[in-house]
């Protein structure tokens, strides 16, 4: 006879629900009130059993159908439905089960584009989204389907699952559209030649040009020294002649590889007292990184001290050879202030194009770079742009990154405004909706409605890059910050007149560093120094740095009233030797203890109220009153502590001299000895050094 038990204790047993096991009973058609009704086991195995294999579908007759509206009904063993079960289950026939469609399984190298999300990582890879969320599980990362993912990331993923994968960029992109411009050879006409003016600062890159143009433009930079670029033409032997003349001071590396980029070719500037120079080594670098030829200007050949032959010798250094040694560097020998060898290098120059065999596409859709942008009080965002190929026109819908716009206005590089633009020709353009980056390549699109979707598209892509950049401290990173003490910040605010200074400063700025004080740049921009820049400095406690501007006359009262310190700057060093100055203020002083002097103790005093004084001989040094002393006994400190009471006889002084004698009493310390010595020393401040 079969076991008989409570409903009760097989649902215990079972790990389920007395509900659940008289569902199961009443489906078998034994009827049982409640669980302390006692059944047999086979009656409950028969029940178990004739339930499995149906659970999908109704009651074998399908006379009766029930539509489950309560969700938790079915937890509490209630029907599950029927094979008909609810209307959008329908369609599904014979089948069953919809299964999920397996993804495509790529080949060869997949590019991925950086800052992508989980979902489109799965779609590329053709990994299932959720075998990608286990993978990252098991690396401690807990992702959702639309979260970002970092470049390390993807690359990890693709090793784990065999495929090879290529981090793009939306820079990579824009490079990919400049190559994608290919032109029927029949279409090309010659072009004038661009050259990029390059060198160590003060070697006379500006004064060259000047002297070539007739102008003066080295008299107005600060300091005379470049800090902007700028894009210039003159006319030789009746061709014309590009020039982009670029800063040499050592902030401005940024701009020099701009320059080199868009270049037929480099003009090396060296000055002959000089020599060869840290700028002049990285501005050939940046030469040949773009793959120009250089020609080699030596300048200042009137100054008593020149040396050309010395430049030449050093410049074998990094493989240039000047033709004459058996090289092919073309080298000109140049005085920009007595006007020596200036038709000669314009000649060498065009020689040097005509070899280049320079041609463009003049019909073609406008295309270009960037060189400098900046915010004009009258006329709003500025841009200079060097056109590389087509014709550029007023009217024509520009897109360059995130700025889009349509060329309401045109100007050559002397200010006449111009209607049509061709290639190699450098042009003030007025329009863009945004400051355009220097740099950025340019091109005309078919309308503004394009122009501003292909802006905010590359907006976004570049959002979700710098999502990808991003990392978050991990809970150690947290501890080992707090270990290590508090890092002090210094805030900036940084405005300029031009967005490749802006850029310029902003590096520069942020290579002043020391492990105790933090450079942080909380806010940059282009224009003057306005009220929401004063209250961004009031609520951050930063510091605003004007390059080539000044504040509003509303935003100097906001600041003298807010407190704020606004510093403006004309020459870049100076910059950088303030805040240095300013980061040694900030610093943690350190100190260095130095002994003043020891004394020898002789006899001992003792006063019931006061306690041991010692009778000491001073025999190093001196013993001040305030100074910190120490209990030596057998080279062994044995107590450290200050002075309560010095005393010569019963006068007390602030010093005693060696030679002397003197009475000590000490601060809390009663255990000292005859033979004891005692050791007056001092904390000093030591000056920080960035």
């Amino acid at each position: 006879m079969a076991r008989q038990r409570k409903v009760s204790d097989i649902a215990s047993q079972r790990g389920t629900s007395v509900d659940d096991v008289l569902a199961h009973l009443k489906k078998a058609g034994i009827e049982v009130v409640d669980g302390e009704v006692s059944v047999d086991d086979e009656a409950i195995e028969k029940a178990y059993a004739a339930a499995g294999p149906r659970r999908p579908r109704a009651n074998p007759g399908g006379h009766r159908r029930r539509v489950i509206i309560d969700a938790g009904a079915s937890r509490r063993g209630g029907p599950q439905g029927g094979g008909r079960q609810r209307r959008g289950r329908r369609g599904r026939g014979e089948r069953g089960e919809e299964q999920p469609v397996a993804p495509v399984v790529p080949t060869g190298v997949v590019k991925v584009p950086s800052g992508a999300t989980v979902k489109d990582v799965s779609q590329l890879l053709g990994v299932p989204t959720p075998d990608i969320i286990k993978a990252l599980m098991a690396y401690g990362e807990m992702a959702t389907i639309t979260q970002t993912l970092s470049d390390e990331a993807i690359e990890v993923l693709a090793g784990d699952f065999s495929r090879e994968v290529e981090i793009t960029r939306a820079a990579d992109e824009e490079a990919e559209l400049e190559a994608e411009a290919v032109d029927d050879p029949a279409d090309l006409k010659p072009r004038p030649s661009v050259i990029t003016v390059m060198g160590h600062v003060d070697h006379g890159k500006t004064s060259l040009l000047d002297a070539i143009r007739d102008t003066a433009v080295a008299a107005g930079e600060a300091g005379g020294i470049t800090q902007h670029i700028g894009a210039y033409q003159v006319r030789h032997n009746k061709q014309l002649v590009t020039f982009i003349d670029t800063p040499g001071h050592a902030a401005f590396t940024a701009m020099r590889a701009r320059g080199a980029k868009v270049t037929d070719i480099a003009a090396i500037v060296i000055a002959a007292d000089d020599g060869v120079m840290p700028q002049t080594v990285e501005a050939i670098d940046h030469a040949k990184a773009a793959g120009v030829p250089m020609v080699i200007v030596v300048n200042k050949i009137d100054k008593p001290e020149a040396n050309v032959e010395r430049i030449k010798q050093q410049l074998t250094e990094f493989g240039i050879v000047p033709e004459e040694w058996g090289g092919d560097t073309v080298f000109v020998e140049a005085s920009a202030k007595q006007r020596i060898g200036l038709d000669n290098f314009l000649d060498m120059l065009l020689l040097v194009a005509e070899v280049g065999d320079l041609k463009a596409n003049a019909d073609a859709p406008a295309s270009g770079f960037i060189i400098e942008s900046r915010v004009d009080p009258g006329r709003g965002v500025v841009a200079t742009m060097l056109v590389n190929r087509g014709t550029l026109r007023v009217g024509d819908a520009v897109v360059a990154g995130e700025a889009s716009g349509r060329v309401r206005a045109m100007r050559d590089f002397r200010g006449e405004p111009l209607k049509a633009a061709g290639p190699s020709t450098p042009v003030e353009i007025v329009g863009f909706d945004d400051l355009p980056t220097a740099g950025e390549f340019c091109r005309v699109v078919k309308d503004e409605r394009m122009a501003r979707s292909l802006g905010q598209k590359r907006a976004n892509r570049i959002k979700t890059e710098a999502l990808a950049r991003q990392r978050s401290l991990t809970l150690d990173e947290v501890f080992a910050r707090i270990a290590e003490g508090k890092v002090l910040d210094l805030n900036l605010i940084v405005k300029a007149d031009v967005q490749g200074s802006l850029e310029a400063l902003t590096d520069a700025l942020l290579k002043i560093q020391h492990p105790e004080v933090k450079v942080r740049v909380i806010h940059s921009g282009v224009g003057g120094v306005n009220e929401s820049d004063v209250m961004l400095a009031a609520a951050s406690s930063a510091i605003i740095i004007g390059f080539n501007v000044r504040p509003s006359p509303a935003a100097a009262s906001l600041a003298e009233s807010e407190g704020v310190d606004v510093r403006t700057y004309r020459v870049i060093y100076k910059v950088t030797e303030d805040i240095t100055a300013a980061l040694v203020g900030m610093l943690k002083p350190e100190y260095e203890e130095v002994v003043l002097g020891q004394a020898d103790v002789r006899q001992l005093f003792r006063a019931s109220k006061i306690g041991t004084i010692a009778g000491c001989m001073v025999t190093r040094g001196v013993i001040t009153r305030n100074a910190g002393i120490r209990v030596l006994r057998d080279d062994v400190v044995v107590h450290d502590g200050k002075i309560a009471s010095l005393k010569r006889f019963a006068e007390d002084v602030r010093e005693a001299q060696e030679g002397f004698e003197c009475g000590i009493l000490l601060d809390g310390f009663n255990d000292i000895k005859e033979g004891d010595v005692l050791e007056a020393y001092e904390s000093r401040e030591v000056a920080r050094e960035v």
